[in-house]
């Protein structure tokens, strides 16, 4: 199998980038309090929770991120820059057009080329290319497999989180320090 290099980044994060990311999802609701706890500490968390109304999302974020603060773990919002700033998230998640500018962590979602080039142009500080494997999430999206991950991933001009059917195992298969995961790590 080849081994791929992994690529210093052209720019540097403005806070430490974590190598681990847990995201929140309805299938991993009931498991993320010991998810987190089973993190090493200094790993990331997102919360998305798209499911849940506004005021039990609000309330579903405050519970995980005090424990995630409490194991030392990044705490990132899938949502927009003025909730991140009001509820007290470390940065935003989400398409490259709607992370804006400012000062949290932001890291942009990529599946191809042009969501690559998009978060180049913002400037944004990392980016979650997805799916790399087949995944729950997305069972009808094609996978990009290891050679088209490695391929895009040398197009982003920040650090490349990998993400979609990514386990322990298959990091190491990807050669990839930075993955994250739903139901590979809850």
């Amino acid at each position: 199998m080849p081994r791929y290099s992994v690529r210093v980044p052209r720019r540097q994060t403005r806070e430490p980038l974590p190598d681990l990311w847990l995201l929140s999802d309805v299938r991993n609701d009931a498991r993320l309090e010991q998810a987190l706890r089973a993190l090493p500490r200094g790993s990331g968390f997102v919360f998305r929770h798209y499911h849940l109304a506004p005021e039990a999302r609000r309330r579903r974020f405050d519970d995980l991120a005090k424990i995630a603060r409490e194991c030392g773990h990044a705490v990132i919002l899938s949502g927009t820059p003025g909730e991140a700033e009001r509820w007290g998230a470390g940065g935003l998640y989400g398409p490259p057009g709607g992370i804006g500018p400012g000062p949290a962590l932001r890291i942009a979602t990529a599946h191809g080329r042009a969501e690559i080039e998009a978060a180049n142009a913002i400037g944004a500080d990392a980016v979650m290319l997805s799916p790399v494997f087949a995944t729950r999430s997305h069972p009808d999206a094609q996978a990009l497999g290891l050679e088209r991950f490695h391929v895009l991933a040398t197009l982003a001009q920040m650090p490349v989180i990998a993400l979609g059917g990514m386990t322990p195992v298959r990091a190491q298969e990807l050669g990839w320090p930075r993955w994250a995961a739903i139901d590979g790590l809850s």
